[in-house]
């Protein structure tokens, strides 16, 4: 096993600490020297206290960042195109957590935002019956799309999210075509406008992870990696960490997945989870309940591991071979959903064009 000089990666706030001092003191002297000699002087003094309080920070639910104030919005997850004529996209970027699902011998995002906006962002399509099952643990969130067959059309309006589709939400909802691509991938829309048709009442969404502390050191179930190579159906991922930067670098196809704003998309954490997929039709469905082999790219290190999930409405539990709940870094995450036996991690010092995808 190869060496880093990088063994903690920190990432995060500080508690702050609010200090209340209350100090007092002082002297006070009685006596008349014109009526005696005898009487003394006396001094009173008050000990001064210091009360030290800590105040928890307050984390975004979905990264683990601290953040000013509670998020109270729901989450909002849209279907983003992969498609060679989608790209580059808008919003990867922002999201706080992103899932690659595989779908027609392709890929499909299903990005979740919570913390921030992007408007634009897209293109969008339509969803997927594997949707229903993978977005319930998110609390109800908005479900950003562009429609699907009549089955999982019936199915998504059923689930517990919220129907944002393009015909549900349209002009309310900032959905557009993007005259500089062609139809269909390029129909757009705005989280912010997105985000006003939450209904009343609706909750933001629970942590999907759980995250390290600042000062808290890599457990020694860790490996070194450098990254790793997915083979997705159509696409060839590839994942390279970068101690320049302290992220996880992506490329699809051998070339850099970059954004429209030409930044390369890059994550803080990047979760494979490897799933058994069925098919529905022509689409494949990938099982996201039960349990399965977990590799957890955090901090230029790897977890090998399982995932666990016996209910839809729970997130994904991470453990290490020492059956330890996997932390993360603080940051955006990304999580595959990887075919079993797809995906090949490889050591530092190793060029990655050396070696074939799986």
């Amino acid at each position: 096993m190869l060496s880093t000089s990088r063994r903690v990666l920190r990432v995060g706030g500080l508690a702050a600490l609010l200090v209340v001092a209350a100090c007092s003191g002082g002297s006070s002297g009685s006596g008349d020297e014109s009526a005696t000699q005898d009487t003394a002087a006396s001094t009173t003094t008050a000990e001064s206290t210091t009360t030290t309080t800590t105040i928890p920070p307050i984390l975004a639910p979905l990264t683990g960042l601290p953040v000013d104030a509670s998020i109270t919005r729901p989450a909002l997850v849209v279907k983003i195109d992969n498609h060679p004529k989608a790209r580059p996209q808008w919003g990867l970027n922002q999201a706080d957590i992103v899932f690659e699902e595989n779908v027609e011998m392709l890929t499909r995002f299903a990005a979740v935002f919570h913390t921030n906006d992007s408007d634009p962002v897209g293109p969008i399509r339509s969803g997927r019956k594997q949707d229903v099952d993978l977005l319930e643990s998110f609390n109800a969130p908005l479900f950003a799309w562009s429609g699907g067959n009549a089955e999982v059309t019936k199915l998504i309006r059923a689930s517990t999210m919220v129907d944002l589709s393009h015909s549900a939400a349209n002009d309310v909802g900032g959905y557009r075509r993007e005259s500089s691509r062609s139809a269909p991938h390029n129909l757009i829309a705005d989280t912010s406008k997105l985000w006003t048709l939450a209904p009343e009442g609706a909750t933001p969404p629970q942590a999907q992870f759980t995250y390290r502390a600042a000062d808290e050191a890599i457990p020694a179930t860790a490996r070194e990696t450098a990254g790793i190579k997915l083979t997705m159906d159509g696409v060839r991922v590839l994942w390279e960490w970068s101690t320049e930067f302290s992220r996880f670098l992506r490329s699809q196809d051998d070339k850099p997945h970059v954004d429209v704003d030409d930044v390369r998309i890059n994550a803080a954490n990047v979760v494979v989870l490897y799933v058994q997929y069925s098919k529905s039709g022509y689409s494949p469905v990938a099982k996201t309940i039960g349990s399965g082999e977990a590799w957890v790219f955090t901090a230029g290190k790897l977890f090998q591991g399982t995932w666990e999930r016996d209910d839809a409405a729970k997130p994904f539990v991470l453990k290490d071979t020492a059956g330890n709940n996997i932390t993360l870094t603080p940051g955006n995450t990304w999580v595959e959903l990887t075919r079993v036996g797809k995906g090949v991690s490889y050591l530092p010092g190793t060029d990655p064009t050396s070696f074939s995808y799986p």
